[in-house]
């Protein structure tokens, strides 16, 4: 990824032009990262616009991809599925609840907990989420050869790879 400095006070780049953010020195150990956190970033703005138009914020609907796939879950085990945080996923079931795509019923087998499940009006919504990835997907590839696409896959998987090893053995 090339990376460009814009020139002092100039505004965002336009439609159509590289959109990089200027590299802090201090971040110049780590330009890799840094692409990362601007890929990241940029990415999760264009799927906030796409999400935004069928009604959902960004991460709602992979935890609706997770209840059409695997049915209803225990909003522990769909913490664990989405590596998040109690508390962030207690605010996305409850607005997910809130909008009607998915109820809360009790558990049959543990009477302390209640399963998550996707409702009729989220079925209906699953073919706009299906439309939205492939529209994000084909935004974020835009001009890549199958080779290339499948070759930054291979990339960002190796790197993911390399992380999640850094977690399960930090390094002392």
């Amino acid at each position: 990824m090339t990376q460009s400095t814009p020139e002092a006070g100039n505004g965002p780049a336009e439609i159509g032009q590289e959109a990089t953010v200027p590299v802090p020195a201090a971040a110049s150990g780590g330009p890799v990262s840094h692409a990362i956190f601007r890929l990241a970033r940029l990415h999760r703005m264009f799927a906030g616009q796409l999400l935004r138009r069928i009604g959902l914020h960004p991460g709602q609907e992979l935890v609706m991809m997770h209840l059409w796939e695997l049915g209803p879950q225990r909003q522990t085990d769909l913490v664990r599925l989405m590596d998040s945080d109690a508390a962030t996923m207690t605010r996305t079931v409850r607005r997910l609840e809130q909008a009607g795509f998915v109820r809360r019923r009790p558990s049959p087998t543990d009477k302390r907990a209640s399963l998550i499940e996707p409702t009729a009006a989220s079925h209906a919504l699953r073919d706009q989420v299906e439309q939205v990835w492939s529209q994000l997907e084909d935004l974020s590839t835009a001009g890549l050869t199958d080779d290339e696409r499948t070759a930054a896959l291979a990339t960002l998987e190796r790197l993911e790879r390399n992380l999640v090893q850094a977690a399960t053995h930090p390094q002392s």
